[in-house]
C-alpha cells in the first residue's frame, strides 16, 4: 500500500506532473468536439449525395467523388491519415498541430457518419417520398422536411456511438507530437520511469469518459424507444 502511495506521489504530485494529464485531457476533448462537428457536417453532405444518386440516378460525378473518399478513408488506418495530413499535406506550412488533428479526425469520422446516415435515409419507405411529392413538395423539400428527420431519429444512437469511437481514436494524436491525454501519461512515464501508474490512470480516464457517454447513449435509446411506442 505504501508503495502505491509513493508511486502516486512520484508520478502525479512531484513537480505537479498531474498537470500533464489535465492539459492533455483538455486537448483530447477539444479535438474530439470539433472533429465531431466536422464529421457530422461532412457525413450528412456525403450521405445526401449518395442517397440522392441511389434514388434518382442524379449527381453521378459527386457520387463518384464520394465513393472514392469513402473507399480511401475507410480503407486506411487513422494514424496513417493523421501522419499524411501533417507531414505531407501541411508539411511545408507552419500550422497548428491541433488544427491538423481536428481536420484529420473530422474527415475520418465523416466517412463513417456518411454511411450511418445513408443507411438511415435508405431505410425510410419509398411511400414517404411519394407522400411528400403528392403534397406538392419538391425532392429537396421532401428530403429536408420528411425523410431526414425520420432517418436522423433512426441513426441517432449509432451516431452517438461514432462519437465514442472518435474519442478513443484521438489517442493517436501524439504521433504528431500533440500533448493529448495519452501523450501526457507517456510524458510522465518517461520522467519517472514508472509505467504502471500513469498509463493505468490514462486508461481509467478514457474508461470513465466512455462509460459516461455510453450511459447517455443508452438513455437516449430508451427515450427514442418510448417515443416510438406513443
Amino acid at each position: 500500500m505504501n508503495g502505491l502511495i509513493e508511486d502516486f506521489k512520484q508520478n502525479f504530485l512531484e513537480l505537479d506532473r498531474w498537470k500533464y494529464l489535465v492539459n492533455g485531457l483538455g486537448t483530447t476533448l477539444l479535438i474530439t468536439f470539433f472533429a465531431v462537428i466536422i464529421g457530422a457536417v461532412l457525413g450528412f453532405v456525403v450521405a445526401i449525395v449518395r442517397s440522392t444518386h441511389d434514388k434518382t440516378g442524379k449527381m453521378k460525378v459527386l457520387n463518384a467523388i464520394c465513393k472514392v473518399y469513402l473507399t480511401v478513408i475507410r480503407g486506411t488506418p487513422m494514424v496513417v491519415q493523421l501522419l499524411i495530413t501533417y507531414f505531407v499535406i501541411f508539411g511545408s506550412v507552419n500550422i497548428d498541430k491541433v488544427f491538423v488533428a481536428v481536420l484529420a479526425f473530422g474527415i475520418n469520422s465523416g466517412a463513417y457518419v456518411a454511411e450511418i446516415v445513408r443507411s438511415g435515409i435508405m431505410s425510410i419507405d419509398n411511400g414517404q417520398f411519394e407522400a411528400g411529392r403528392s403534397l406538392g413538395l419538391s425532392y429537396r423539400q421532401t428530403m429536408i422536411s420528411i425523410i431526414i428527420p425520420q432517418a436522423f431519429k433512426t441513426v441517432l444512437p449509432a451516431l452517438a456511438n461514432e462519437c465514442i469511437v472518435l474519442l478513443k481514436e484521438t489517442s493517436v494524436a501524439g504521433y504528431i507530437a500533440i500533448q493529448d491525454l495519452t501523450k501526457g501519461g507517456d510524458i510522465i512515464r518517461s520522467q519517472t520511469f514508472s509505467a504502471f501508474m500513469p498509463l493505468i490512470t490514462v486508461a481509467a480516464i478514457y474508461l470513465i469518459m466512455v462509460m459516461t457517454l455510453t450511459h447517455l447513449v443508452g438513455k437516449l435509446e430508451r427515450r427514442l424507444a418510448q417515443s416510438d411506442r406513443r
